[in-house]
């Protein structure tokens, strides 16, 4: 389950809890809304614990040294082959 999964239990669980006032016959939506904000809370700590994990660090870059190419312009006489 993702970050955004989580959050989305979290958002579930706020409206069951705090803005519906239906009677569920031997369900409780109250609890079943905090079951799922809890649940939702545990995701998104642990989703970021093993994220700050997985975070690299670069080690410092080391300088690019570009060689230089001398091109020879092949015209066919001055290599010999054009003549």
């Amino acid at each position: 389950m993702g970050l955004g999964g989580c959050i989305i239990l979290i958002a579930v669980g706020a409206i069951l809890t705090f803005a519906t006032d239906w009677n569920m016959e031997g369900v409780n939506l109250d609890l079943v809304g905090v079951i799922l904000m809890i649940v939702g809370l545990i995701g998104v700590t642990t989703f970021s614990s093993i994220a700050r994990r997985r975070r690299v660090v670069m080690p410092p870059s080391t300088p690019v040294v570009e060689e230089e190419r001398h091109h020879r312009r092949r015209d066919g006489y001055s290599d010999g082959y054009g003549v």
